[in-house]
């Protein structure tokens, strides 16, 4: 296991589609961590070419999906306009 490592953290104002937000924001409660550190955790795997999520993680993913009606899927990124 890697030991802590020490990060200088900035707040930034984010806008982020209203439903992936609440996806992420919960994904972030069950596993018991801060949004801040899951889209931290993401980019990083997503940066070394690596999948961030588990078969079960996935699952969760799903789920909350449905809960909050996301549809939206990675084709649909860099295509998304503000109603």
């Amino acid at each position: 296991m890697n030991p802590s490592r020490k990060v200088e953290r900035v707040q930034t104002g984010v806008r982020i589609e209203k439903r992936l937000l609440k996806v992420l924001k919960g994904l972030a409660e069950y596993h018991d961590m801060s949004l801040g550190n899951l889209i931290e955790g993401i980019v990083l795997h997503a940066f070394d070419g690596k999948a961030p999520f588990s078969g079960k993680n996935l699952k969760k993913i799903k789920d909350l999906k449905n809960i909050y009606e996301l549809d939206l899927t990675w084709q649909d990124s860099h295509k998304l306009v503000e109603s």
